[in-house]
């Protein structure tokens, strides 16, 4: 199947015309016994694979898709895993510091190697943009900031946050691209931190400009003297647990006409929905946001537009990042990734394949990437 069939581009209003029914589902009560149980089958499989039960990718792939697929048309309740889900945390950004740990400050080589990495696109671990003819991941990856920064309406001189800005590809192509603007990335992850501070030692980085700077700091904890123009949070809000306290967070931050952009995993699904495997292995205490939730939360932010992009374009750039896994296993088996190396790639190879397995339900159309741009909610007089 080829994945160009699959991609589509929608708008709020059509991107509402399919939500699975939950009727009769105890949605409310996620930790009953059928969902812990399916929890725990799930675990199950996943650490025989990782303890070497290691199937054929065919053979994975088509059993998973027969799963997510069952799951997906009659029991979606099964994905709301946990209660946690169902309800905002206390704290913006939950579980920082383990998410470091087991993701964010692994060696930056094996990044470089699977998100790929060129001069003007650093390691992107985000969706790319397909959906446009782009030849390759490089492309893909700048036609999506080509997107993000359209939409948000970027204009040259602008004071730009980004927040959780990875190891500043988004920075270093928006500061390539506007020779005005300044920048100000904000990141926890050390090791990302670092890759960055490299750059800013490079002249030939775009990340050396004065017109960057550069916060090693948590979103929990940010606080900044001057309020910017646009905010860019692409791949944070997964993170996020509190929409409310984040949005009022933001809003303060922002000029009074300024804009807030946001792009994340999202999904059709009534209610936030994540992974046990996910949870466990790669991002603890990730949420997959419904795409009608942001909306909902309008004290301090409003949103003003919204879009749904097709989950085929991250299924395509997964292929695109298993592929580049793989054909480095040479140098990234000399890496110190903290435990037995042929467990680590079991695990991300497993990674891989589900997620790609997940973007692919229902042709793209039930898990994909949410877009909102923001601005500030005008208050009565």
């Amino acid at each position: 199947m080829h994945a160009q069939t699959l991609i589509e581009s929608t708008t709020s209003r059509d991107s509402r015309r399919r939500q699975p029914s939950i009727q009769g589902a105890d949605v409310h009560s996620p930790n009953s016994l059928v969902i812990q149980l399916f929890n725990s089958l799930q675990l199950l499989s996943a650490e025989a694979y990782i303890n070497g039960l290691e199937l054929p990718d065919t053979a994975l792939k088509g059993f998973l898709d027969g799963v997510l697929d069952r799951v997906q048309r009659q029991y979606p309740q099964l994905f709301v895993s946990y209660d946690w889900l169902l309800r905002e945390s206390e704290q913006l950004a939950e579980g920082s510091r383990e998410l470091m740990k087991i993701q964010y400050d692994l060696p930056t080589p094996l990044f470089q190697m699977m998100l790929g990495e060129s001069s003007l696109i650093y390691p992107k671990y985000t969706m790319a943009l397909w959906e446009r003819g782009a030849d390759g991941l490089e492309t893909a990856q700048r036609q999506m900031l080509d997107d993000i920064f359209a939409k948000v309406g970027l204009e040259d001189g602008d004071r730009v946050l980004d927040l959780g800005c990875g190891w500043g590809s988004a920075s270093n192509y928006l500061l390539s691209q506007f020779p005005n603007c300044q920048v100000t990335g904000l990141n926890l992850s050390h090791r990302q931190c670092d890759y960055i501070r490299q750059k800013q030692q490079d002249p030939t980085s775009a990340l050396s400009s004065p017109r960057f700077s550069l916060w090693e700091q948590d979103f929990n904890q940010a606080r900044f003297d001057q309020p910017f123009d646009k905010i860019l949070a692409i791949g944070l809000f997964e993170h996020v647990g509190n929409l409310t306290q984040s949005f009022a967070k933001l809003a303060s931050f922002l000029q009074p006409e300024g804009k807030v952009f946001i792009h994340f995993i999202s999904s059709h699904l009534p209610y936030s929905s994540y992974s046990p495997f996910l949870n466990r292995y790669i991002f603890p205490r990730m949420r997959i946001w419904s795409y009608d939730e942001v909306p909902q939360h309008n004290q301090d932010l409003t949103t003003v537009a919204q879009w749904y992009l097709n989950g085929a374009n991250y299924a395509k750039t997964l292929q695109c990042w298993l592929a580049n896994f793989d054909a480095h296993q040479g140098e990234m088996a000399r890496l110190d990734v903290g435990m037995d190396y042929a467990k680590f790639r079991r695990i991300w190879r497993l990674y891989l394949i589900l997620c790609i397995a997940y973007f692919d339900m229902d042709g793209g159309r039930l898990l994909g990437n949410a877009q909102y741009l923001l601005q500030p909610t005008q208050r009565g007089s």
